[in-house]
């Protein structure tokens, strides 16, 4: 029985052979690498990613998919809601060992009404990933790797570009899914850096957030107010908007804010 798509979910499968066969040409499986795909859905993408790498886990939190793929041998299927997989943990379970360099590839057709939380998921996780190709949402592509001064820069765009390269690959029209979205999508390729810049995650998406809050006014007007409550000694213009700071800007700021944090803390303990 044909498999129906579920709102709830978010589904929409790939159907287009011609756009399949980009997909794993720009993803490049190998045999023997350690991959993990979210959201196979029906398998089209997940079939010859398996063919060529000779096994492969898969993260599927429809049950009958679920039950579906565990028929096929060559599959690791692990069930279960990707915000709650700790990849740290599921990599070691594959063999990984946390002292050898980067070497999970996590590919994915993401759901596009959860695409920014999986994203975000995985940013905290990122030292155990080598790369990532997701299918999303056209404009949250763009968004990931708009440059400064234009108008799809903001909040995603700082919190990714900080701790990956991104390249945006691919666009994909909806015929080419089953149902087809409402929207054109697109595959983005990511790969975190291999010496990202130490700061506090928690820090720099406060920062973030409390800058892009307001993005038509000045940055005086809502980061201002939030450097001087903090006593944050660190050069920064805020006669700028949001969207016309660099991200190395906001990791600056970012390591001065934890670093002024860390002083006042030593400093009320001291006797």
């Amino acid at each position: 029985m044909k498999h129906r798509a579920r709102k709830r979910f978010g589904q929409h499968f790939l159907s287009d052979a011609g756009v399949i066969d980009e997909i794993v040409r720009a993803i490049a499986p190998q045999p023997q690498q350690v991959m993990v795909e979210i959201g196979p859905g029906l398998a089209a993408l997940t079939q010859p990613l398996v063919e060529r790498l000779g096994h492969l886990t898969v993260i599927e939190l429809d049950r009958d998919l679920a039950r579906q793929l565990r028929e096929h041998p060559q599959l690791n299927v692990v069930e279960s809601d990707v915000l709650k997989v700790d990849f740290v943990a599921l990599a070691e379970s594959l063999g990984l060992a946390p002292e050898q360099p980067a070497q999970l590839r996590v590919v994915g057709n993401l759901p596009y009404n959860i695409s920014s939380p999986i994203l975000f998921h995985l940013l905290e996780q990122a030292h155990v990933i080598q790369d990532q190709h997701f299918m999303l949402q056209k404009e949250v592509v763009e968004r990931m790797v708009a440059s400064p001064s234009t108008s799809a820069y903001g909040r995603l765009s700082v919190m990714l570009q900080w701790r990956y390269a991104m390249e945006n690959m691919l666009v994909v029209g909806p015929e080419c899914f089953d149902p087809p979205p409402r929207v054109d999508s697109a595959v983005v390729r990511m790969v975190p850096l291999a010496t990202p810049p130490e700061l506090a995650l928690p820090v720099l998406s406060e920062l973030v957030q409390v800058a892009f809050s307001q993005r038509r006014k000045l940055l005086r007007h809502t980061l201002g107010q939030w450097i001087s409550t903090r006593e944050i000694d660190a050069p920064f213009d805020t006669q700028r908007r949001a969207e016309e700071v660099p991200v190395a800007e906001y990791v600056a700021l970012a390591q001065a804010a934890a670093a002024s944090t860390a002083g006042t803390c030593s400093a009320r303990s001291a006797p």
